[in-house]
């Protein structure tokens, strides 16, 4: 299996949001000076670079969730 047999329409479309929506969360962590913000980012930009698609968003959105209610119990 080549590397470009990966890139497909729906891995491409699935990595630039979910790494443009990482990259937001480490932008806010770093400013706010927050680390479960800033980490989430980083975990959610590693697997948006080494998961296939369905398996990054559903990867994404569960980090998300995490990362809110870490954030909602004061960490």
């Amino acid at each position: 299996m080549d590397s470009l047999s990966k890139l497909n329409q729906n891995f491409l479309l699935a990595n630039c949001l979910w790494s443009a929506v990482a990259s937001g969360y480490m932008i806010y962590g770093w400013r706010q000076r927050s680390l479960v913000p800033f980490l989430g980012g980083f975990v959610m930009m590693g697997v948006s670079w080494f998961a296939p698609a369905l398996t990054m968003s559903a990867a994404s959105i569960a980090i998300m969730c995490a990362v809110w209610w870490l954030v909602k119990q004061g960490f």
